[in-house]
């Protein structure tokens, strides 16, 4: 059960009618789902026409947050404000609207659909449309009553949680409104089924002049832009130059809309934010920049505070003993001004010590800088602290292979589905993978990517679909081991908990691999991709995050690690920390590895090489520091390539993945139009 409590001044914006306000503020918001807390007296703020990015670890409560915003359940949101959510899947709309299928549309049309209030008007535009048309008068008087209807329904479910939230005077009148709501609607439903016969004695014209002025306000309303637009991973599933105009189009938005995102992707989250809300602690802290910038500036900050810190209690440790000294000779002498005098000292000592500079990087002063009362001259040093670090250190050492010899050769491969071989999905593909190497294929949704990867591993493990090619040669060495993360890994897992509930990440995975592993060693494994404590044995496989399911994954494909590791789309439900814990870990891993991803980042850091800290320094200003607090080690030197899949057609890349950027960028620029 979600709580969402916040505070409200008694003469709230939605008391008021017409009210034009759009900046939120929200203070003391409390989130809980059952017993667990999300958020605990949390204050922000959103800006108009500022674009937000929020990030929070995987199973942090984001989505919760975005819901609970999206549904009015935050009382101190103007109820006026137009919120649009598009959600993580596709929303569970009305049977008459049919489903969305990712395939068969565009990514504007997926933005589009996804925004359920939006569905709804479409939906009283096509029956009020369809019913004026007809040549019936009475269809147009049922559409308006039906639309009327489902309207009157709505309003009353919102009645009741205003109601639910008032109370004093302001409580009666909103339970007066409420049973009033409640009549309507009973009078509503006695016309909805109306008899077409009983309907003689009403005026017809007026009703159908009611649903002409109706299906025009509609569609009025389907011109007009929101206020508040709320994106819960957008990029999942979509492909790079989709990510490339959905950026663009948030950054073109119209300046009255403010925009909070949810997104593991980095490139995007830089592209897209203004500020960051950082979800952490139960709490909502505001940054002024992107990711890679708050990444750069809060390790930055930690090292200078701490050192200052160290610093300062060095110096009062010594100005302290030099005290002591003072006040031991001051006794032995009798001396009492000398006693003063270092009880003075001390106690300056106490309150001079703290913050040198301001919140702004300048000198510190005291009325400016700590006004009202403190028992101390400066704000105390307060070094910030850290969520703990992701760290995946799964085995990274494959088997001696005992002779050596290409992992897998692809000569001349082309594929097609025996019900169309006129049109293949592979056409004359040639790919040589040897042990160490680094390969990236990026691509369009749709350009052969995954038939590639299936074909790579078809009769690899009993799982795999038995693939063979239409035309050419695939060879792959008898003693390597093939391991591979897809994007249906998540899914997988989601069947398994849907056949057996019971089901946890120890017992699926003592299961999967079999009786030779003990469950300590399936501890230790699932340990090694960051599943600890209760995690692993007792939470259902059902109530896993969406990160935590890839954590499984992953440990099931490490528990002998593959001579060539294939990842399909891993990022796509790990946060920006377990992302980058995960690039780590590869670095030194001394298999193969081939890459098919749509994140940039990813694909720069594991394939080309790129540090995760030299990427993000990209956005934060040169300093002295920099080369010290970025410093790190170079990986061993391996063949790294990016290929791009076009029309089933592997290309290599003498630009690397900055190149099939720009690719992806001109594609992007005809999307939409």
């Amino acid at each position: 059960m979600l709580s969402v409590t916040a505070q409200q001044s008694r003469f709230h914006n939605e008391s008021i009618e017409g009210s034009a306000l759009k900046e939120i503020v929200v203070k003391d918001l409390s989130i809980s789902v059952g017993d667990r807390e999300i958020l605990s007296h949390a204050d922000f703020q959103l800006q108009v026409g500022k674009h937000y990015v929020l990030v929070g670890r995987n199973g942090i409560g984001k989505s919760t947050l975005l819901q609970a915003i999206a549904t009015g359940q935050i009382s101190s949101i103007p109820q006026n404000l137009r919120v649009l959510l598009l959600g993580q899947y596709q929303s569970n709309l009305d049977k008459d609207l049919g489903s969305l299928t990712l395939s068969e549309t565009t990514v504007l049309e997926h933005v589009v659909k996804s925004n359920q209030k939006r569905e709804r008007l479409l939906h009283e535009e096509q029956v009020l449309s369809s019913a004026i048309e007809h040549k019936e008068p009475t269809e147009a008087m049922r559409a308006y009553r039906t639309v009327c209807h489902g309207r009157l329904e709505r309003k009353l479910h919102e009645a009741k949680q205003i109601a639910l939230r008032r109370s004093g005077a302001r409580g009666i009148k909103s339970r007066q409104v409420l049973n009033q709501l409640e009549e309507e609607l009973k009078q509503s439903e006695q016309k909805l089924h109306q008899a077409s016969n009983d309907m003689e004695g009403v005026d017809m014209a007026d009703e159908s002049q009611q649903a002409v002025d109706l299906l025009a306000e509609v569609q009025t309303t389907l011109e007009e832009s929101a206020d508040l637009l709320l994106l819960d991973e957008p990029t999942n599933f979509l492909d790079l130059p989709s990510i490339i105009w959905l950026e663009r189009y948030i950054q073109e938005l119209d300046s009255s809309i403010t925009v909070l995102v949810v997104t593991h992707d980095r490139a995007f989250a830089d592209g897209a934010a203004d500020e960051l809300l950082v979800m952490r602690n139960l709490a909502l802290e505001r940054f002024r920049g992107n990711l890679s910038a708050y990444e750069i500036e809060r390790v930055k900050n930690f090292k200078y505070l701490n050192r200052m810190k160290e610093a300062q209690d060095k110096q009062k440790k010594h100005m302290r003993s030099t005290i002591d000294q003072n006040v031991r000779a001051a006794k032995r002498a009798g001396d009492d001004k000398k006693l003063k005098q270092a009880a003075s000292r001390k106690k300056k000592l106490d309150e001079r010590m703290g913050l040198e500079v301001s919140a702004k990087g300048g000198r510190f002063k005291l009325n400016r800088d700590l006004p009202g009362y403190h028992t101390s001259n400066r704000a105390a040093i307060e070094v910030p602290d850290f969520d703990p670090p992701v760290r995946f250190t799964f085995p990274t050492i494959p088997s001696d292979l005992g002779f050596p010899g290409a992992l897998l050769i692809m000569e001349h491969v082309t594929f097609a589905y025996p019900n169309n071989k006129k049109a293949p999905v592979l056409q004359d593909v040639n790919l040589t993978i040897h042990m160490g190497e680094r390969i990236g294929i990026a691509g369009k949704n749709g350009s052969g990517k995954s038939t590639l990867v299936a074909l790579a591993t078809a009769g690899t493990d009993a799982s795999s679909t038995p693939m063979q090619p239409t035309s050419g040669t695939i060879a792959r060495h008898t003693k390597a081991r093939i391991g591979l993360y897809s994007q249906h890994s998540v899914e997988e897992l989601d069947k398994v908990a849907f056949e057996k509930p019971e089901s946890t990440a120890l017992s699926h995975l003592m299961e999967y691999i079999g009786a030779k592993l003990q469950e300590k060693d399936a501890r230790a494994l699932l340990s090694s991709v960051g599943l600890t404590g209760k995690t692993a044995p007792d939470v259902p496989i059902s109530l896993l995050s969406g990160g935590q399911k890839v954590r499984v994954s992953i440990a099931k494909l490490m528990h002998r690690p593959p001579h060539l590791l294939i990842l399909d789309e891993v990022t796509t439900h790990l946060d920006s920390d377990t992302t980058e814990a995960l690039i780590y870990a590869l670095r030194t891993y001394e298999g193969a590895i081939l890459v098919v991803t749509h994140d940039r980042f990813f694909m720069n850091c594991v394939v080309e090489d790129e540090s995760p800290r030299s990427i993000a320094r990209r956005y934060q200003p040169q300093d002295e520091d920099d080369s010290e607090e970025l410093s790190e080690e170079e990986s061993p030197i391996r063949q790294r390539t990016v290929y791009r899949m076009v029309k089933g057609r592997l290309k290599k890349l003498d630009g690397g993945m900055q190149q099939y950027e720009e690719i992806a960028a001109r594609a992007s620029s005809k999307m939409g139009k």
